[in-house]
């Protein structure tokens, strides 16, 4: 059938009316002399309720910058093409609406007749936007994601990709050195994730003589080898449904490699001593502090493994890269180690906590945690001191500095020469060796702690 407008004006009517976006015309006073269904919709007044009466329902509080429609109206010199006009305004049941509209002004040879207008309701989008602005400003200001704590820039990173990974059901691979949390981060992608009602499993993969380590992954039946005297569940079976953590994972033996890629691959997996398969559905993050590329050049990790278990990397930084969030973590453990068991101790030092701050940590936040334990236990006024540090932070020449230098790219390991040059030069100055790199002090204290840099003394 076809639509003729001109035999049935009444059609486009009532296209205009079941239209989602609000129409309306006024006069040239301003006063409205037609509200379409839409319009009545979105607002909740009905035309009785606006035919007649001066265009003010759409001239609510807040307009961006733009005069109202009387206001156009009266100007000597009114605006040729459309108007377009973002308020909030008020319904009839009292919401509170963000609305969208665009306004052409009618004329003829004697001025001005009217206008013709239309609006959108676009609240939900608003709200959401909204939502996302409040979200992105916690997300830079977040302090902790589970039991993982920081402000800095590398641990809000991680936090970014922690809830990119719960969001989803991706294989995780966390990397980082010993000490910087990797277990706390796959219990926190766990905790986040729609699987956080199931099991959060974690097995040290280096911890398992081999002989052993396929029994605890897959079970076995009984009589399948001595000792198995019934039948056991391994560790892919009792997480079913959760997570399951597989910590250094560099060290799996390649046949351990194959068996684990297949079940990846399948989702299935073959208990010791038995001949059928079992469906799983486990979401697996995999950690280790070794450099698996490395490990996949000298042939003792297979490529087709690396691949399958590295779908989405996450890598925790060591503590030297994050420095400033030493305050806060060692305000955190404090009262996990020091308030929370009665003792008195409530603060630190200003000396000790610059000792802190300039020490190179090794064993990173988990030294860190073990160096406010030991403070905590020798502190006897209301504030730790430097003397209640372990002696290897009061002495740290002594202890060797980790060696990160042959993980560094030409230009950072050029880099490290430089700073460790002007360092030699300047005594272990670092304002003057900064000023002698054309740098600030800021900025190379940041890099002494990413190269892990001893500072010269004397």
């Amino acid at each position: 059938m076809e639509l003729d407008f001109h035999k049935d004006p009444s059609i486009l009517s009532d296209i205009v009316d079941a239209m989602a976006t609000g129409v309306f015309t006024v006069d040239a006073g301003g006063n409205f002399i037609s509200w379409s269904g839409g319009a009545e919709r979105i607002t909740g007044y009905a035309a009785n309720d606006v035919i007649g009466k001066p265009c003010q329902i759409l001239e609510g509080p807040n307009c961006k910058g733009f005069a109202t429609l009387a206001e156009i109206m009266r100007s000597p010199t009114p605006p040729e093409g459309m108007c377009n006009q973002e308020c909030k305004v008020q319904s009839k049941d009292g919401r509170k609406l963000n609305i969208h509209g665009s306004i052409r002004l009618l004329t003829d040879d004697n001025g001005l007749v009217g206008a013709v207008g239309s609006f959108a309701d676009i609240t939900s989008v608003v709200q959401a936007n909204e939502k996302i602005a409040i979200l992105e400003e916690q997300a830079r200001s977040q302090k902790q994601f589970e039991r993982l704590i920081g402000t800095s820039a590398p641990m809000q990173e991680v936090f970014r990709r922690f809830k990119l990974a719960a969001d989803s059901d991706v294989t995780v691979l966390v990397t980082g050195e010993s000490g910087t949390g990797k277990e706390l981060a796959a219990a926190a992608i766990h905790s986040q994730s729609d699987r956080h009602d199931k099991p959060f499993l974690a097995l040290n993969c280096s911890a398992i003589p081999e002989t052993l380590l396929e029994s605890e992954l897959f079970g076995h039946s009984k009589g399948a080898f001595t000792g198995a005297t019934a039948d056991k569940k391994g560790i892919f079976e009792e997480s079913s449904g959760g997570t399951l953590f597989l910590d250094e994972i560099g060290d799996l033996s390649p046949a351990i490699q194959v068996k684990l890629l297949r079940v990846l691959q399948e989702r299935e997996i073959r208990r010791v001593g038995e001949g059928q398969t079992r469906k799983v559905d486990v979401r697996l993050v995999t950690a280790t502090n070794k450099n698996l590329k490395t490990l996949v050049a000298d042939g003792k990790v297979r490529e087709d493994f690396y691949y399958r278990i590295n779908v989405f990397e996450i890598r925790m930084p060591p503590l030297r890269e994050r420095k400033e969030d030493i305050p806060l973590l060692v305000d955190h453990f404090i009262d996990e180690l020091c308030r929370a068991k009665g003792r008195k101790a409530d603060g630190i030092a200003r000396d000790a906590l610059q000792l802190m701050m300039d020490y190179h940590w090794p064993g990173n936040v988990r030294q860190l945690r073990n160096a406010i334990e030991h403070a905590c236990v020798t502190v006897a006024g209301d504030r730790l001191s430097y003397l209640d540090l372990p002696p290897e932070l009061r002495d740290p020449h002594g202890m060797n500095l980790p060696d990160v230098a042959n993980d560094l790219a030409a230009e950072e390991q050029a880099e490290r020469e430089r700073i460790i040059d002007a360092l030699r030069q300047t005594g272990g100055n670092r304002t003057k060796a900064a000023e002698l790199l054309g740098t600030s002090r800021v900025t190379l204290w940041k890099k002494i702690g990413k190269y892990a840099i001893e500072i010269p003394t004397g």
